[in-house]
């Protein structure tokens, strides 16, 4: 028994011997109560020193039709001289859809390949980065697509940042070029 603890109550019920263990039991949930709330309250605070807020970041909601090659492959005309575009998240490629955004993601990657014309193997890594856009299905906002690019020779593999809700004038980032 620690210092200042009571000792455990005992009680005979007949042939029984009930021990009360409600003090011992209260300092203990309060014990974890108390661990709990400080638990909680590192959470908030990594949590609200890591993350954005909700429009910081605003693309102007641009609404572009895109042409298509065929139903796998968007149409590409430009070449961007911007090494931001599509490598950061305040210059998105934005190949919009909404509903076919994740398609549409693709239908761009399938228009590239490597700089001397290699195929790209890509995934996705998974989203980020919430924006404010009038296109989003998120009650006003919507969140970018991280893409993992590689093509043999790729020392280490391209993260490209792609938005599914607003389209503009689609570009082959830096380092790319469009498939033959």
């Amino acid at each position: 028994m620690k210092q200042g603890e009571k000792p455990a109550q005992l009680q005979t019920r007949g042939p029984l011997t009930v021990i009360n263990m409600h003090d011992k039991i209260n300092l203990n949930y309060n014990d974890m109560k108390h661990s709990f709330l400080i638990l909680l309250t590192i959470f908030f605070l990594v949590s609200c020193n890591s993350t954005k807020k909700v429009g910081s970041i605003d693309y102007g909601s641009p609404n572009k039709k895109q042409e298509l090659l065929n139903d796998l492959t968007f149409k590409v005309d430009a070449y961007s001289n911007d090494k931001t575009y599509g490598y950061t998240e305040k210059n998105p490629i934005m190949v919009g859809g909404n509903s076919e955004g994740p398609k549409n993601e693709r239908r761009f990657l399938n228009a590239l390949s490597g700089p001397n014309g290699e195929n790209l193997e890509y995934y996705r890594i998974g989203s980020c980065c919430m924006f404010t856009t009038k296109n989003g299905s998120f009650g006003g906002s919507g969140m970018l697509d991280m893409y993992s690019i590689n093509y043999p020779g790729l020392d280490k593999d391209i993260t490209l940042y792609i938005n599914m809700y607003d389209s503009d004038t689609l570009k082959v980032p830096v380092g790319f070029k469009l498939k033959d």
